[in-house]
C-alpha cells in the first residue's frame, strides 16, 4: 500500500521573506497588513495565519450588543469589508510558496455562507479544524462555543513531504489565552500547525496579528514571526 504521508518535510527553509527591511521580524509592527504583505517577496513564505476583522455575526444577525461589555471591544476594532478580505487573501496567495498553507479563521456565519468567493484560483480549501473554546459566547439560539480554522493550500496540493504532524485532531479543545483582546486565539493549536507545515527557522506571517498569539506560537516552536496590526503594535 502506498504511503500517503510522512513525518518529515522535504521542503527548503525560508528564513528571510522581505524585499527590503521595512518591517521587523519578531516584533509587533503597527501597520496596515496590506502594506506588510506588499513588502514580502513572491513565493517566500510557507505559512500564513489570517483572522479577518469582519462583522458577519454583528451585522447579519443583528445582535445589537455592541454597547455591552462582551461586545464593546469587538466593535471598536477596525472592520474589513469583503473586498478588503479578498485583497488580503490574494496577496497571501502571492507570497506563499508552492504547496504553502493559509490558516483562515472564520465564524459560524461565514462558514455557512461560504468563503470560496474569497479565494483566488491558486488557493484551495483542504481541511478544517473546529476550535472548542470550552466557554460559551453569544447567540439567540445556540450559544457559540466554537470557532473554525479553514486550512487552505496553495497549488499544487500536496500532503506527503509537506505536512509533517499527523496527530492533530479536527476538534481541538483549548481555552483562549488570558488577555484583553476581543479575538484571542489558541496558542497551542497554532504552534502545532506551524510545526506541521514549516521548518525550524522559517518565517510565519500574520498580517492582522491582533493579540499576537501567532507570534507566541511561532516562538514556542523555533520559527521567526513577521506580523503587524493597525491597532495593537509598537509605534
Amino acid at each position: 500500500m502506498a504511503v500517503v504521508f510522512t513525518r518529515g518535510r522535504h521542503m527548503p527553509t525560508y528564513g528571510d521573506c522581505l524585499k527590503e527591511p521595512l518591517f521587523k521580524y519578531d516584533f509587533p509592527n503597527r501597520c496596515d497588513g496590506r502594506d506588510l504583505l506588499a513588502a514580502v517577496k513572491d513565493g517566500s513564505v510557507p505559512c500564513v495565519f489570517f483572522d479577518p476583522q469582519y462583522r458577519g455575526v454583528l451585522d447579519k444577525l443583528a445582535y445589537g450588543n455592541e454597547g455591552e461589555s462582551r461586545g464593546v471591544k469587538r466593535s471598536l476594532l477596525p472592520q474589513m469589508d469583503e473586498d478588503t478580505i479578498k485583497n488580503f487573501i490574494a496577496e497571501i496567495g502571492r507570497v506563499l510558496i508552492p504547496s504553502g498553507h493559509l490558516f483562515l479563521w472564520v465564524d459560524k456565519f461565514h462558514l455557512c455562507e461560504g468563503i470560496t468567493g474569497w479565494l483566488p484560483a491558486n488557493l484551495q480549501v483542504v481541511d478544517m479544524i473546529v476550535w472548542d473554546k470550552q466557554k460559551m459566547g453569544m447567540g439567540y439560539r445556540s450559544r457559540r462555543q466554537s470557532e473554525y480554522l479553514v486550512v487552505i493550500q496553495k497549488k499544487p496540493l500536496r500532503a506527503k513531504g509537506v505536512w509533517a504532524v499527523h496527530n492533530i485532531p479536527d476538534v481541538w479543545q483549548e481555552k483562549p489565552a488570558p488577555n484583553d483582546h476581543a479575538h484571542s486565539k489558541p496558542v497551542k493549536l497554532q504552534a502545532r500547525l506551524i510545526e506541521a507545515v514549516t521548518n525550524p527557522g522559517d518565517v510565519v506571517v500574520d498580517p492582522a496579528a491582533g493579540s499576537y498569539s501567532v507570534w507566541k506560537a511561532a516562538n514556542l516552536v523555533g520559527r521567526k514571526f513577521l506580523g503587524g496590526d493597525l491597532v495593537y503594535g509598537a509605534d
